[in-house]
């Protein structure tokens, strides 16, 4: 079975797996991460939502094979530590506005809405109803208009 190396939450990790097998089975079946969820499977519903390289990606999608050693993939578990608190402040945000009814689809939804804060920030301009409209991620729960409000509350505090 070939290795493959990638920094996983600040941490450099190596796993045997095969060159094909998605990105989602290597974390959650292969390193126990359980942040990202298995929603669809084809880059559709995007419960599995983390960061490659800081910017929003779903590992359901992505073979592990595509990754290199100086990759960061980080998930909802390491969130946390990218802004140095015990919670990132989107996270605090998500329990400001009691966004979560079942929560599976969440972690995904805070890391999409992370990058995309970020991304608007890098761009000098405020969070608009445009972008909120682009955040595809699927919850079944319906909380959408609370996650649009976190999404805007998290974002004052990033």
């Amino acid at each position: 079975m070939p290795e493959h190396t990638f920094r996983l939450n600040g941490e450099q990790v190596t796993v045997e797996a095969a060159d094909d097998e998605r990105l989602l089975w290597v974390l959650r079946d292969i390193l126990g991460v359980t942040g990202p969820k298995y929603g669809c499977g084809i880059n559709v519903c995007k419960a599995c939502t983390s960061h490659v390289n800081g910017k929003a990606a779903n590992p359901c999608a992505i073979p592990v094979k595509d990754l290199r050693p100086t990759d960061e993939v980080t998930t909802i578990e390491g969130l946390p530590a990218t802004v140095g608190a015990d919670l990132h402040p989107m996270q605090q945000a998500w329990l400001d506005q009691d966004v979560v009814q079942c929560g599976y689809c969440q972690p995904g939804q805070i890391m999409a809405a992370v990058a995309l804060v970020r991304r608007v920030a890098e761009e000098g301009r405020p969070i608009t109803d445009a972008d909120l409209d682009g955040l595809r991620n699927i919850c079944r729960c319906g909380t959408y208009f609370r996650i649009r409000e976190a999404v805007r509350a998290g974002a004052e505090k990033m």
